[in-house]
């Protein structure tokens, strides 16, 4: 479903993906979803410092390839870093829908940083490959977003996803049953995708209705 091109390959050579498929139904997060969604916020508020958030093997190796691209890791978070460092803060993370909501869920209690797309929104064939010099879009809950040298993925009208921020163009907003794409993005090898595509998946049946899930690995 998603090709790997040599720009990010060459330059980080445990790049992977982990990619997520399903039909659900995308609505507000229900109260038993909010409860779960709490009380992960709550686990790792007890368990990670600001200092801890770095030493997370997931969020160094996204910090190493960051480096490695080209892209500050500092002036440019990932966006797991990002969620984790709030929560070590004290200020917990936004409730946007179901969909969503499980999206942060699995990132902050892997590392990893993830992506969730509405795949009617996607045209064609995506590529997840280095975006070139002065590369931008308008990102989600932000202006326009300099991505210029973040591994971001692309479909064939532009460039859509990265581990830092998603453009609007696909985000997922709530309303009625929808097909989904979501994308766990590994700069330290695939050992644990598997695990986390099956915890995601679950989360998925138990809180959005989710079906006809298919999951792969991408290296």
């Amino acid at each position: 479903m998603i090709q790997i091109d040599e720009t990010i390959s060459t330059a980080v050579s445990d790049a992977a993906l982990g990619i997520l498929t399903c039909a659900a139904d995308v609505a507000e997060s229900s109260a038993d979803l909010l409860a779960d969604f709490d009380e992960t916020i709550k686990a790792m508020q007890d368990d990670y410092t600001l200092e801890k958030v770095a030493q997370n093997p997931h969020v160094a190796a996204t910090r190493k390839a960051y480096k490695a691209l080209g892209k500050d890791p500092l002036k440019y978070r990932n966006s797991a870093e990002a969620m984790l460092r709030r929560i070590a803060k004290g200020n917990g993370l936004y409730r946007i829908n179901n969909a969503v909501d499980i999206n942060n869920m699995i990132s902050v209690a892997s590392g990893y940083s993830l992506g969730s797309y509405d795949r009617a929104a996607i045209k064609g064939q995506i590529v997840w490959k280095r975006a070139p010099d002065g590369e931008q879009y308008k990102g989600i809950g932000k202006d326009v977003l300099n991505i210029e040298h973040l591994p971001a993925l692309y479909d064939d009208e532009s460039v859509f996803g990265n581990p830092t921020s998603d453009s609007r163009r696909t985000m997922i907003t709530a309303g009625g049953r929808k097909n989904l794409l979501y994308v766990i993005y590994a700069f330290d090898g695939t050992d644990e995708l598997q695990t986390w595509l099956d915890n995601l998946a679950e989360l998925l049946k138990k809180y959005a209705n989710a079906a006809d899930i298919q999951t792969q690995v991408v290296c």
